[in-house]
This record gives structure tokens, C-alpha cells and sequence, in this order.
């Protein structure tokens, strides 16, 4: 099981990388620039998962396999970059799936940390928005979680699935992969369809 969820995390890492990178390409940003863009959004909202629930040193910035896969992120935007400047929407697509990666690894490793249902799902949450937050920030957009439609909301429903299998009610190898199907799914709908939660206008002047 601690393979499986590491090579989740790993993936997640690469996908959301990916999308980091593609907004540095987008902004014409330099090399450095994508390269601290993919990394935020790789392993930032992990980041803060880890330091909230004592994790320290967290595991995004001492191994080096998570680095290995920001690279590999950067490098394949830098390869597919033409493709990504033409098209949003892969780009909104990658980011729904990392968000499912994320949301359940984060509520998984939060569980079994703390033993916390409700903190897990929140770091959960915070696992799988945190990064794309600290991208949309420092690429001068607003963050997807306050504007855009569903997608905090798909990854507490994510991190909700995955503690069925962390606390044992169904088998932890299916709850996962449901978690990330569910979440990805639900944002990805969201996105087609332009579902969005109510939002709450100026009063009349």
C-alpha cells in the first residue's frame, strides 16, 4: 500500500507540475520562471499539508524523486508547448486529475497521521487546491477555488471518499482509486458543463 500511495503522490506531482509549467509558458515566463511555477504547484499544497499535520521535513522537498518529476514536467511542457498555447482546455483537464491525486493522498496520509476525519478532509482539500492556489497567485490570475467552477468542493467529496477505505469500511485499494475517479470526474463535468456554485453579487447601488 505505501508504494501505491507514493506512486499516486508521484503522479499527482507530475500532472500538476504540468500545469504550472504550462502557465509559465502561457505568461512567457523564463526557464526559471516555469520551473518555480511547476514546483509550487507540484509539491506546494503538499507542503503545507505536511506542516500542518507535523510531517517535517516534508517529503516534497528532500526526495528527490519529487524533483525528478517536476523536471520531467518542465521538460515535456517545454516539448509540447506549441499544443499548449493553442489549447486551455487539456490544460484545465490535467489540472481536475491532479486535483484527484491529491485529494485523496492528502486525506489518506492526514488519516493516518492524526487519526482526524474532519482534519483529514480538510487537508484533503488543501492537498489538492493548495498548489493551483500559489500558481494562480504568482501568475497574476485569480485562484481557480474562489472564481471558477466546482473544484474545492470536488476535492473534500474525493477526500471523503478515500476515508471510507482509510477507516476500514471498504477495502483501501478500491477507495483510492474511487476517490480519484469521483474527484476528478465531478470537476471535470463541472468544467464541460459550466457548473458553478452561487455567487453573490455587489448590492445595488
Amino acid at each position: 500500500m505505501s508504494i501505491i500511495f507514493l506512486l499516486i503522490d508521484l503522479i499527482g506531482t507530475f500532472i500538476f507540475a504540468m500545469s504550472g509549467a504550462a502557465a509559465g509558458i502561457r505568461r512567457h515566463f523564463d526557464i526559471f520562471g516555469i520551473f518555480a511555477l511547476a514546483a509550487v504547484t507540484g509539491i506546494g499544497g503538499g507542503v503545507i499539508r505536511d506542516l500542518c499535520i507535523g510531517a517535517t521535513p516534508p517529503p516534497g522537498l528532500i526526495n528527490p524523486l519529487y524533483m525528478l518529476m517536476i523536471f520531467l514536467a518542465v521538460v515535456a511542457s517545454i516539448f509540447f508547448r506549441e499544443v499548449i498555447h493553442r489549447l486551455e482546455l487539456p490544460v484545465l483537464y490535467l489540472d481536475a486529475i491532479g486535483l484527484g491525486f491529491f485529494a485523496a493522498f492528502g486525506a489518506n496520509k492526514t488519516y493516518l497521521m492524526t487519526g482526524n476525519l474532519l482534519f483529514a478532509v480538510l487537508m484533503g482539500c488543501v492537498t489538492g487546491v493548495g498548489g493551483g492556489c500559489i500558481r494562480d497567485i504568482l501568475s497574476g490570475s485569480s485562484p481557480n477555488i474562489f472564481s471558477r467552477e466546482i473544484y474545492a468542493t470536488a476535492a473534500i467529496a474525493g477526500a471523503g471518499i478515500e476515508l471510507l477505505g482509510s477507516t476500514g469500511l471498504i477495502n483501501p485499494v478500491i477507495s483510492i482509486w474511487i476517490a480519484i475517479i469521483a474527484c476528478s470526474a465531478i470537476r471535470i463535468l463541472a468544467l464541460h458543463f459550466k457548473i458553478n456554485l452561487p455567487r453573490i453579487g455587489a448590492p445595488p447601488s
